[in-house]
């Protein structure tokens, strides 16, 4: 397994009473495309203003090489930000090159990479044009241009798909890959699962600023509940009544998608299907992202309520003693 390149470790960091990221704790390793996905609010970009040095982590650590991470690691990072972070009134062009530079590039170096990246991310009918007059998606591409200009050696990017055309993101997507495959580690976070799935190796899923899952979609498929699908073509709307834990997903002509509880007997599935004539496909399916993430969230949110209602029971029953206690001292 390739070693981790860049480490979160325990990282917290509050805003008054409201617990912004709870012990935060992930990694990337070196050449790896690693998705950050979460509701708004639930920590991602915090998180990613911490390892960048923007914010200042309350508790825990960042670590770049197995170092904490400081300035002159920092200067080696390419940042991305939801929000626009560029001069709107500087040409495209001079912005890259004054970036580059501001990174420690020579000026011939800059102008090298600044031309390099303008021609990669397709926007070179706009190099002499001012950012501002620029379409959303053309400004994106340069915001990543931004970032890539000085050769970074990890990428920080949030939400660098959105509002881009399909063409946009194909290049974009090429383009992370591209420098993941020489080594780059890369996080970004995105609300579009569906190209999380397609494009990362790993993926970390945030709720209420807590890791609530992190692995391949495979290795998440796994703690999931169940699919199945079944094709039966003798099976009316109701073959599956009775069968405990099971759910109808989907009904498609003949076919069949279930959702197996934990402790479903798959086999007594099978049974029921048969039962109705002849299965030609019974076969277990690893779920979207789209569907493990709302489920694990769900199931977490499930697990945070029921915590918060025991506490809450138990400090009221801890409180009724007390007060027996103390009606009981003073008779």
């Amino acid at each position: 397994m390739t070693a981790a390149a860049l480490e979160v470790d325990r990282v917290r960091k509050s805003y008054g009473k409201r617990r912004a990221v709870d012990d935060m704790t992930f990694d990337i390793r070196a050449g790896e495309l690693f998705g950050f996905v979460g509701s708004n609010g639930a920590g991602k970009t915090t998180t990613m203003r911490i390892i960048l040095g923007v914010l200042t982590p309350d508790a825990g650590e960042v670590r770049w090489r197995g170092r904490p991470v400081d300035f002159a690691a920092r200067r080696q990072f390419g940042y991305m930000p939801e929000e626009r972070g560029l001069y709107p009134r500087m040409k495209v062009g001079e912005h890259l090159r004054y970036l580059a530079e501001l990174h420690g590039m020579s000026s011939a170096a800059a102008r090298k990479a600044a031309g390099r990246w303008i021609e990669r991310l397709e926007v070179s009918s706009y190099a002499s044009e001012e950012v501002q007059n620029l379409s959303l998606g053309n400004q994106q591409r340069v915001q990543l241009a931004a970032a890539l200009v000085h050769e970074p050696k990890a990428l920080v990017l949030d939400e660098p798909f959105s509002g881009l055309d399909p063409v946009a993101v194909d290049v974009m997507r090429d383009v992370l890959a591209e420098r993941a495959a020489e080594g780059v580690p890369v996080i970004f976070s995105s609300h579009q699962l569906a190209l999380v799935e397609r494009v990362c190796h790993r993926v970390g899923i945030v709720g209420a600023g807590r890791l609530i899952a992190c692995g391949t979609v495979q290795e998440l498929s796994e703690s999931a509940e169940r699919r199945l699908l079944v094709d039966a073509p003798g099976a009316g709307e109701g073959w599956t009544a009775g069968l405990a834990g099971v759910e109808v997903v989907s009904r498609e002509g003949t076919r069949t998608r279930l959702r197996l509880a934990k402790g479903a007997d798959d086999q007594q599935v099978l049974h029921a299907a048969l039962a109705t004539g002849p299965v030609s496909t019974f076969v277990s399916e690893q779920p979207p992202l789209t569907e493990l993430y709302r489920d694990l969230v769900t199931r977490d949110d499930a697990e945070a309520t029921a915590g918060a209602t025991a506490g809450a029971s138990a400090a009221a029953g801890a409180t009724g003693a007390t007060d027996t206690e103390t009606k009981g001292g003073g008779r």
